[in-house]
């Protein structure tokens, strides 16, 4: 996702599934009981963990393409998001943190030991969320929140997106999955307004702001209900492009107009019934055991100990150096007046960098972005020895979830490739992209960014395809983004480059923004202010990205941190091994090591010298 994202949600990993799904189970959420089966070794203790975590999260099961054959009854089910369902998903995740803590991982091999490293990483640090007394704990994903439902955060914005994209029409049996995942969603809204409720009661309560965004959006998604809208067209188009005979119009209208649209009366009700008790803190600070929280957020999102003060400083620092980097440029291009963001501001407002307006530059982008990506293919033998295809499709985002949504997001497709991967790019406006960032965003979500990287991962065993780290996978991102560059892919443009130094510079103001707005007291209009006169960037742009901020506190933050380890491990591994060093080599024990804490990646790299050297 520029998140990002980059990355994406667990209800958002990007893919799908052939056809061939039986054995439906009857409609409702997932079940909340472990699995009981043996593990005879340690690979297959990895898959039963893999599995004990998809029958929590039978969507992400479908979205990996993996429920199939003894599976196959999680395609019609959902995530059970109620209190208590969250609560059976913690006592998993407790059982199997156990069960791989007691291996001797002495014994296993380098890619195995790396494995269960991964695995108890990510479950030690999720049982921490789940102890803390509200939000959604993304588990080996990106999206921690401490608002169950708000602006870019809920089944409302979530469930039309992922039976539209990631659900397959390919069969009666996928068509009658759909409808018992439609019949689902009633009682998965209800379990989020249940918490939500409790969360009032603690005392948390969104941003004003963040509300008065959150409440015409839920409107929009109710009025789709009560017409049928995407969850009724989707089904009703699907089936008959793949020749299903059945009254699937009426079924799934049935279910949207009546219990569906109910249940978002619900949460709309309690929404508007917190508007008059929000206030316009931003922060985490603000929030009961806020502080608390957003340590824990940090922590998540950056795989370090880092504390807010230190990641705010190395935001400051490396913002200077990057900004020291754009200055001559600017130069060259004529902007010689003025601070960088001042200037970068007067390049945004050039017409030779903009779109037209309307669908003709949303086509213009489209177009853009394909050219761009015909581009970056060529290179990546010169970056790499493994080479993946990486096959995607490049979207626009749902119109409703366009307002509160970054410029862009992207990810791999299937496990089992069937399903290519996706880039979600917002064109609410066209005035959201310019000539000179898109190509930098090309390459941060799809090659050699999110696509690629996801690609490598879904490679691996499936546990690793299923958990994910913010610092490594939007760290990797920014990799690419330099990768790029290193490639060749700005050499030619002086603007491009400057969109490429902008973003990278841009991460490092979220750094400052991010620990600003939720350990440092700033306001909204703060965070905003720094961006457009620091960064130049585009205000309105910049308004959601602050936004979004105050909804994920700490996942911006994974970003440049993430970047920034990668960069002094490649470092590091030069000086290693001096004459013998090969950046393609670096690069593929990067990206085929998987996605990993920051921690374990240094193992990785350790591993990778050791080997370099013979």
């Amino acid at each position: 996702m520029a998140i990002t994202v980059a990355t994406i949600t667990r209800r958002e990993v990007l893919a799908g599934l052939g056809a061939g799904a039986a054995a439906l189970a009857l409609p409702g959420c997932a079940a909340t009981t472990t699995r009981v089966q043996a593990a005879s070794g340690p690979s297959a203790l990895l898959d039963d963990i893999a599995y004990n975590l998809l029958a929590h999260e039978p969507d992400r099961a479908t979205t990996l393409g993996v429920d199939v054959g003894p599976h196959a009854a999680l395609r019609g089910k959902l995530e059970d998001v109620s209190a208590a369902g969250q609560q059976a998903y913690a006592a998993t995740l407790r059982a199997d943190l156990a069960r791989v803590r007691a291996v001797d991982s002495g014994t296993l091999d380098p890619v195995t030991r790396t494995s269960f490293e991964v695995v108890e990483s990510a479950y030690a640090t999720a049982l921490d969320g789940f102890a803390l007394p509200y939000g959604d704990v993304a588990v080996g994903s990106w999206r921690n929140t401490p608002y169950v439902v708000i602006q870019n955060v809920g089944g409302y914005l979530d469930y039309p997106r992922f039976l539209d994209s990631d659900h397959p029409v390919n069969s009666a049996a996928d068509a009658e999955a759909f409808l018992a995942r439609l019949e689902a969603i009633p009682a998965a809204l209800d379990g989020e307004l249940g918490r939500v409720r409790s969360a009032a009661a603690l005392g948390l309560i969104p941003p004003a702001f963040l509300l008065a965004k959150t409440i015409p959006q839920m409107e929009a998604s109710l009025a789709d209900a009560r017409s049928g809208g995407p969850l009724v067209e989707s089904l009703t188009r699907r089936a008959a492009e793949a020749n299903i005979a059945g009254d699937w119009d009426r079924r799934a209208r049935q279910v949207a107009a009546g219990p569906i649209a109910a249940a978002l009366e619900r949460q709309l009700a309690e929404l508007r019934r917190q508007q008059p008790l929000a206030t316009n803190e931003a922060g985490m600070w603000a929030r009961p055991r806020g502080d608390e929280w957003y340590a824990w957020g940090l922590r998540a999102s950056t795989t370090t100990r880092m504390t807010a003060d230190e990641i705010h400083q190395m935001g400051l620092d490396q913002l200077a150096e990057i900004h020291g980097r754009m200055d001559p440029i600017l130069r060259g291009l004529g902007y010689t007046s003025g601070s960088v963001g001042e200037r970068m501001q007067q390049l945004g407002e050039d017409p030779r960098f903009k779109f037209p307006e309307g669908d003709s530059g949303r086509a213009e982008i489209m177009a853009f972005i394909q050219q761009r990506l015909a581009w970056i293919r060529a290179q990546m033998p010169r970056a790499f020895t493994t080479l993946v295809p990486a096959r995607l499709e490049v979207r626009r985002l749902p119109l409703a979830e366009e307002p509160g949504a970054p410029t862009a997001y992207g990810g791999a497709g299937s496990k089992d490739g069937t399903i290519p991967g996706k880039m979600w790019i917002n064109l609410r406006t066209t005035d959201l992209h310019r000539t000179y960032t898109l190509p930098t965003l090309v390459h941060h979500e799809t090659i050699p960014g999110h696509v690629w990287e996801g690609e490598h991962s879904n490679q691996l065993p499936l546990i690793r395809s299923i958990l994910a780290f913010n610092a490594f996978s939007e760290g990797w991102a920014l990799y690419a983004e330099q990768l790029a560059d290193e490639l060749g892919a700005y050499a030619d443009n002086p603007a491009w480059r400057l969109g490429y130094l902008q973003d990278q510079a841009f991460r490092a103001c979220r750094l400052v923004v991010d620990t600003g707005i939720h350990a440092k007291r700033w306001t909204r209009e703060q965070g905003v202010a720094f961006f457009v006169e620091t960064n130049g960037d585009n205000p309105e742009e910049i308004a959601s990205e602050v936004d979004r901020y105050c909804a994920w506190p700490g996942q911006a933050c994974g970003y440049k941190v993430g970047h920034s380890e990668i960069v002094r491990q490649r470092a590091r591994a030069q000086a290693a091994l001096g004459p013998a060093y090969d950046l393609r080599a670096f690069d593929d024990a990067v990206v085929t090591g998987g996605n990993v804490p920051l921690d374990v990646l240094a193992k990785t790299i350790d591993r990778y010298i050791a080997g370099a050297r013979g």
